[in-house]
């Protein structure tokens, strides 16, 4: 099975009150750094932004895919993303832009787990996180439905295809912290980032 991934960026970035696909993060740029950690655990990575959104320089072997329809939230973001990648894989890892954590090993367990599902999700803490998730192809049309029927939440997905739940158990041992699902939404979880990484040397 091939798996590429598909990096959301498209996002208002109301809470940090700046673009995050745009912050520093250490010697590197957010958006570039978790393209960069995603494409070590699968390939090819395209990126779904907004219409007219300034994108930070990426490689030349990276899709930008404009998402021609905005505040529809993370589903329209998945459907673009399945279009973009469609005839060039089986399964995408989504992701946000603002995981700078993230761990290529974290990507690769969670697509051992995909089994027979068509979906394959951690949900870590009491919650589901549909942006750290694998995704078949084949969801194209119950993500299509769904989003003609207005129902934007990705829970109603999980509910309409099979779908392969990983508890905490099952990742800890590629991320104890499961610094893989650490997003970054106010300026003081930034911060607070850019601390840890620093002490961490990452």
């Amino acid at each position: 099975m091939k798996v590429g991934g598909v990096v959301l960026c498209g996002g208002r970035s109301s809470r940090m009150g700046r673009p995050k696909a745009w912050l520093p993060f250490g010697a590197e740029v957010m958006l570039p750094r978790v393209v960069r950690l995603l494409g070590e655990a699968v390939d090819p990575v395209a990126v779904v932004a907004a219409l007219g959104q300034d994108v930070p320089p990426l490689p030349e072997n990276i899709a930008i895919v404009r998402d021609e329809k905005e505040g529809r939230g993370p589903l329209q973001g998945l459907a673009a993303g399945l279009n973009a990648l469609r005839g060039q894989v089986d399964a995408i890892y989504l992701s946000s832009c603002d995981a700078p954590f993230l761990r290529p090993a974290f990507v690769r367990r969670l697509i051992d787990l995909l089994g027979d599902a068509m979906i394959c999700v951690p949900c870590v803490g009491g919650y589901h996180h549909p942006l750290a998730a694998v995704y078949r192809l084949e969801v194209a049309d119950a993500v299509a439905r769904l989003l003609a029927e207005h129902r934007l939440r990705p829970f109603f997905l999980f509910s309409a295809v099979p779908t392969r739940v990983v508890e905490a158990a099952e990742l800890a041992d590629v991320d104890p912290m499961f610094e893989s699902l650490r997003n970054l939404n106010t300026p003081e979880e930034y911060e607070a980032a850019l601390r840890d990484a620093a002490n961490s040397g990452r």
